[in-house]
């Protein structure tokens, strides 16, 4: 009887780290997904951006973001976020919800 106490042990300490490793597997993607909104949140010098990175401004599809990089090609750097605007698709609604994201150096 005694001999098989350390096999119930074993066996038991193995599906509990089996049970911690497979609740890690599914939080990690949350975590995961937690720090991508993080990043989500940093700010985006519409001089320098990408359009991938425009793309991380709320309501910035890839068209728009495209959209961006033209007009900046065309009439040079932004020198204020507030400039924008006159992007075709940036309507007041868009500005509103990313202009504490949006800077320019």
């Amino acid at each position: 009887m005694l001999a098989r106490i350390p096999l119930v042990l074993a066996v038991f300490v193995v599906a509990f780290v089996v049970a911690a490793t497979a609740t890690a597997a599914v939080t990690t993607p949350a975590r995961t997904l937690t720090a991508s909104a993080a990043v989500g949140g940093d700010k985006i010098n519409i001089n320098t951006a990408d359009v991938k990175a425009l793309m991380t401004l709320e309501g910035v599809g890839r068209k728009v973001a495209e959209k961006i990089v033209e007009y900046r090609q065309e009439h040079g750097p932004f020198k204020k976020a507030e400039e924008l605007r006159k992007v075709d698709g940036i309507g007041g609604g868009l500005w509103e919800r990313n202009k504490e994201r949006i800077v320019v150096k």
